[in-house]
């Protein structure tokens, strides 16, 4: 047998790995076992079985790595270099062909939105079916390579998404089915689509899937982390509107997880984020929401006293009614205020409060349109520049003292990293209703741990043009943060939520939702990922072994 012949000399490597020579029947039968399962655990033709064979025989890096006669020390050594990801490269090449595996090229290294996530893998894997995903899993579990997954690669945290050339990215841009049952109440989408593309697929059948608001944001990203929609007050977070997950787990092997099946698995995915597997496909309920009223006012920020207080009355009053939903921004110079109502409309009452307040101008004058058409309006308005970006997460209990005392604060840091780098940083308050904890609850709970009363996710996102201006940037982010902490601690109204969607490099969403939440989500990694595959070999990510 042809591996018979590549062993005899790799006995011989034990001097120039510094270690002593082992007796060749003490290697042969382990890696001619190993090699024999993994192929064979592929399905391949016998052709390519065969060349998938004798280039693993071939390799000696391989070899190494599956001998007993290597030492625990040499195997870590191996696995930290970059020496196995050509060979996984190689190997998936052959598996999978040309049109799943190439090169690292710019075009998909750049889809990220920022450009601390511009990193060159060793290559590209583009999977068209879970299968494609499923070999790609074994083939880095087996050669204990490193990888990173992307769905719409939305985070700026620098290596969320991405990875160098050490390891294999696996992008989904080619998942991207989007099909609707025949009564309409389910749709399955594909993890490579973003949520305009999704909008625009459902629009034409008079339904709508529970989403991202931003278009460009990738819809499996958003459903780990949670997923706030315009809708969540009337329909809960996107993560609550999942039927059932297809997913390829650190084994290779294809589940459904669902309240039925697997129902540890199902709740750890909703809002557990990248920690059990590759989601293949969301089964997603939809929701019977075409036609909405929708308007964006733009005020002067002298305006932010009156604009948080109306902000409050909102969420005290007129929250009540679940079709609303308000995006609320503020800026150094300006404050942006978008209204969504989840039917058409003339001008809902429970705004009421923000109507009271001139505008300087109407941004987007009251319209009775589509989710389709506001999306876009959206899109337009936040399109992605290519540079660096950061954001923060903090929440809080509905408090116009502690909002002001936080604005105040922020305004002053705003100012200064403006005036030292030009990078703008915003400050911008969702309100999170009640009903958002109910609706999550009656579909069987999600992992996030939120409070049962009304909130508020606060975030900042910050651009800025160079990676030496990072510090100075993100200090000033960080501190602003940790205001929301220590004024809401003082005021009782100190809400340790961090939504994974917003969450920064160095905070631990996972951890902020609870011990208990931490624990069964820790579990349930173990149970379906024994060897942790997803913990030690993925890049990045939030991730259960650093929370």
């Amino acid at each position: 047998m042809l591996i018979s012949t590549f062993l005899v000399g790799a006995l011989h490597l034990g001097s120039c790995l510094g270690r002593p020579q082992t007796r060749r029947d003490e290697v042969v039968p382990v890696v001619e076992s190993s090699i024999a399962d993994f192929v064979e655990s592929l399905q391949l033709p016998a052709d390519t079985a065969e060349l998938i064979t004798n280039t693993l025989t071939s390799n000696d890096e391989v070899i190494v790595l599956l001998s007993n006669a290597t030492s625990e020390v040499e195997k870590r050594s191996l696995k930290s270099s970059s020496k196995l990801a050509p060979v996984a490269c190689d190997i998936l090449q052959k598996c999978l062909g040309n049109a799943v595996v190439q090169a690292s090229s710019r075009a998909l290294i750049e889809v990220n939105w920022s450009q601390e996530c511009w990193l060159t893998p060793q290559c590209i894997i583009s999977p068209a079916s879970s299968r494609d995903v499923s070999v790609a899993i074994k083939t880095v579990g087996f050669l204990n390579t490193r990888f990173a997954v992307r769905s719409g690669g939305h985070s700026p945290n620098p290596g969320f998404s991405s990875i160098g050339p050490e390891g294999i990215l696996i992008e989904l841009s080619r998942l991207n089915q989007v099909t609707l049952s025949a009564d309409k109440k389910v749709a399955s989408v594909g993890p490579g689509l973003r949520w305009g593309d999704v909008y625009k697929a459902l629009d034409a059948s008079g339904v709508t899937a529970i989403g991202g608001r931003i278009p460009s944001v990738g819809v499996g990203g958003l459903i780990l982390s949670g997923g706030i929609s315009h809708f969540s007050a009337q329909f809960g977070l996107a993560a609550d509107n999942v039927e059932n997950f297809e997913i390829v787990l650190a084994d290779g092997s294809v589940a459904n997880a669902n309240a039925q099946s697997n129902a540890d698995l199902f709740w750890s995915l909703k809002g557990g984020g990248p920690n059990f597997g590759i989601v293949t496909k969301y089964d997603l309920y939809t929701a019977p929401v075409k036609n909405i009223w929708y308007t964006a006012r733009v005020h002067l920020a002298s305006d932010v006293p009156a604009l948080l207080a109306a902000f409050v009355q909102y969420q005290n009053e007129g929250a009540l009614d679940e079709k609303t939903s308000v995006l609320f921004q503020i800026g150094l110079d300006t404050v942006t205020v978008g209204l969504v109502y989840s039917e058409n409309a003339r001008q809902p009452a429970a705004f009421d409060p923000f109507f009271r307040i001139a505008p300087l101008v109407l941004f987007v004058p009251p319209t009775n349109g589509t989710v389709v058409s506001f999306t876009d309006v959206l899109g337009a308005v936040f399109g992605d520049a290519d540079q660096p970006h950061d954001y923060r997460g903090a929440s809080s209990l509905v408090d116009l003292a502690l909002y002001t005392e936080v604005e105040t604060f922020w305004r002053t840091q705003a100012s200064a990293v403006r005036a030292a780098t030009g990078a703008n940083m915003t400050f911008t308050m969702q309100h999170m209703p009640q009903s958002v904890v109910t609706k999550g609850t009656a579909r069987g709970g999600n992992a996030l741990g939120m409070v049962n009363k009304p909130q508020q996710w606060w975030t900042t996102v910050v651009d800025w043009s160079s990676a030496s201006q990072d510090a100075a940037v993100r200090d000033p982010v960080i501190a602003v943060g940790e205001k929301w902490k220590s004024a809401g601690q003082a005021r009782g109204s100190y809400v340790p939520l961090i939504y994974m969607g917003d969450g920064s490099r160095d905070q631990n969403p996972l951890a902020s939702y609870g011990t208990e939440n931490l624990n069964k989500l820790k579990a349930t990694a173990k149970k379906y990922d024994p060897r942790e595959l997803f913990q030690t070999m993925q890049q990045s990510g939030f991730l259960l072994s650093k929370a």
